[in-house]
């Protein structure tokens, strides 16, 4: 539900009032109760950004985090490395 700034042209009363956007808008003036309150033209709503920020990955979904770990090498696979190394050597001699 959004803030709305009110004016009276009877008595230059100013304030804010929150109100639903379906709700029609103040008439009376709440200090000398005249019908002369205007809703005025507000620069609208701003994105108020509390804390550290956001990252684009603050919200992935789990399928999406459980890919990424399962794509993620293991710390235990440094012998696995060396053989690979290994077979590529390996190959790359016959191939020679």
């Amino acid at each position: 539900m959004p803030t709305y700034d009110y004016v009276c042209d009877s008595c230059g009363h100013e304030f804010e009032l929150f109100q639903s956007i379906t709700e029609n808008a103040k008439r009376k003036c709440p200090e000398c109760g005249r019908q002369k309150l205007r809703r005025l033209i507000g620069p609208g709503a701003a994105i108020v950004f509390k804390g550290s920020g956001f990252y684009k990955t603050d919200y992935r979904s789990e399928s999406y985090k459980k890919g990424q770990a399962a794509d993620k090498p293991t710390s235990a696979s440094g012998g696995s490395d060396s053989k690979k190394s290994g077979s590529k050597s390996a190959s790359q001699k016959s191939s020679d």
